[in-house]
């Protein structure tokens, strides 16, 4: 793996529970360049927020196929937020917070993890997510005909179809931005690992 030949020195010696490889890293995440720094600690925020916009499109897609027109501020806020910090928490429980405890050293495991959090997590749940919502206030203010429980799974399929093609792209975009976001997030690990301790001599690491 590709951060493990950087590990072990780094903590022969200082014990190896998870508490100390947190507390070294960080020590090496203080001397990053800002850039760095900036999108290790901001990164997935634009992650989240592609998500909530996300959210949003498919919610309006969802009100024109339902003929909803009742209710936007009601139907728009947790589309808003409810992708934001769903992707958010996700990205940081699977990529962030195994980085900084040193449990992340496979590049190509965390860009997995990146693009299917983008894929599945920022782009198909945050488009599904407005379905139930809109359903509700369709059934509610009687602008479209609910589906017997004969028909319930076809019907749904068929106003889904719709707009999960229209927003085929945007979970292209999720994926595509979520593998990157997970790769820079690796590389700054590395980059991490292979900085000189605090008062150290940088040639010495090089012996």
């Amino acid at each position: 793996m590709a951060g493990s030949k950087f590990l072990e020195p780094m903590f022969e010696g200082k014990g190896t529970t998870t508490r100390n490889r947190i507390e070294i890293i960080k020590e090496r995440f203080e001397q990053l360049p800002e850039a760095d720094r900036s999108l290790f600690q901001n990164g997935s925020f634009i992650l989240a927020l592609n998500a909530s916009l996300c959210g949003l499109i498919s919610n309006s897609l969802f009100r024109r196929l339902l003929n909803v027109t009742q209710a936007p501020v009601a139907s728009g806020l947790p589309m808003l937020f409810i992708p934001f910090f769903s992707t958010l928490v996700t990205f940081e429980a699977s990529v962030k917070q195994p980085l900084i405890e040193g449990n992340l050293n496979c590049a190509t495991c965390a860009m997995v993890r990146g693009g299917l959090i983008g894929g599945f997590i920022g782009g198909l749940y945050s488009a599904l997510t407005a379905l139930p919502l809109n359903a509700a206030l369709a059934s509610r203010y009687s602008t479209s005909p609910m589906p017997s429980k004969e028909n319930f799974w076809q019907y749904w399929k068929t106003i889904c179809k719709p707009v999960l093609k229209k927003m085929k792209f945007a979970f292209l975009l999720q994926v595509a931005f979520g593998t990157y976001l997970s790769s820079q997030h690796h590389k700054i690990y590395i980059k991490m690992l292979q900085l000189p301790e605090p008062g150290r001599d940088p040639e010495e690491i090089n012996e």
